[in-house]
């Protein structure tokens, strides 16, 4: 099994996300609901591809290291959609 540095997401059959202000919105089909995710400029849609983990994603998209407690909040809340079934661990 990954471990939480190493997961990599997709998003879920019928899940859309956009960027906004505050980070992420993502809308799923099924309810129809909204869930946010505020991580600013850390994170785009594209790293919904599945391509790269949180960590490497950071690494090749960040010029300055993020702080850790962001991060943190940030896994926890990817975590969270995954439980939904908003975003897909793989």
């Amino acid at each position: 099994m990954n471990t939480m540095k190493n997961l990599r997401y997709i998003l879920s059959s019928g899940t859309q996300v956009r960027e906004e202000d505050f980070g992420l919105l993502f809308y799923t089909m099924r309810g129809p609901r909204l869930y946010f995710l505020s991580s600013g400029s850390l994170l785009a849609p594209s790293f919904f591809e599945g391509k790269r983990s949180l960590g490497q994603w950071m690494q090749m998209n960040r010029k300055e290291p993020a702080p850790e407690n962001r991060i943190e909040k940030i896994k926890k809340v990817l975590g969270q959609l995954a439980e939904k079934g908003v975003i897909i661990e793989c």
